[in-house]
């Protein structure tokens, strides 16, 4: 008996795809869209990490243009209405205010100060649905990934147990196919959700960083405006 057993488990392939190949359609359902669930997590991932470090050096960039001591109007000049860089922005949408605040006369119109940080914040609050678009997705990977992969197991399992009340054999080699294809399901999930929450947590903390640099920046910003306008 147990040389049947053990030559039975022998011909059973265990691999990864032999798994895949013998769950029922449902936990098949449940891997795929665990898998595409994990590559597009990764997609997400590498292209925020792409574009921040973009970001970063562009806003570092810009900050020494803009404080190399040089007339503001000259930059304005050279970077136009619509430059490419998200710091570059949110200086062209202030002096783009502040530009059409002045009457054909040289005088201000009233209330430039609060239309240009109206301007500014608007360009800000584009740049952060920019920056944290696709996050949105690791959070939901993250917290459903698991829950998804158990009830791939939890249906693996159920089939597992009623293969075994159909054939009335208890013997490990019939049982353990059936539960290993289940936990697969577990095991993706796993692997879908825990790189998620990892990078969802650090991209956050990173946008909240850039965020934070481009509103410090408004601020600077606002006040040389304010004393300009004040004087």
């Amino acid at each position: 008996m147990e040389a049947e057993t053990l030559a039975l488990a022998q011909e059973i392939d265990f691999s990864m795809w032999g798994l895949f190949a013998r769950a029922t359609v449902t936990v098949k359902l449940v891997m795929l869209m665990l898998v595409g669930a994990s590559i597009w997590s990764w997609a997400i991932i590498i292209q925020k990490t792409i574009n921040y470090r973009l970001a970063r050096k562009e806003a570092d960039a810009f900050d020494r243009a803009f404080w190399s001591g040089n007339p503001l109007d000259e930059l304005f000049e050279r970077l136009g209405s619509e430059p490419s860089g998200q710091a570059a922005r949110i200086f062209s949408a202030g002096m783009s205010e502040w530009r059409r605040s002045h009457r054909s006369d040289g005088g201000l119109i009233p209330g430039a100060q609060a239309r240009i940080d109206r301007s500014m914040d608007v360009a800000i609050a584009k740049e952060t649905e920019g920056l944290q678009g696709g996050l949105s997705v690791l959070a939901t990977v993250g917290s459903t990934a698991p829950f998804v992969g158990l009830f791939g197991t939890v249906w693996g399992i159920m089939t597992a147990f009623i293969e075994i009340a159909e054939q009335q054999n208890t013997n490990l080699a019939v049982v353990a196919p059936g539960i290993a294809e289940a936990l697969m399901a577990t095991g993706l999930g796993l692997l879908a959700a825990i790189p998620a929450v990892v990078f969802y947590n650090k991209l956050s903390a990173d946008s909240d960083r850039i965020i934070g640099g481009y509103e410090a920046f408004a601020d600077e910003f606002a006040t040389i405006l304010s004393r300009q306008l004040d004087s």
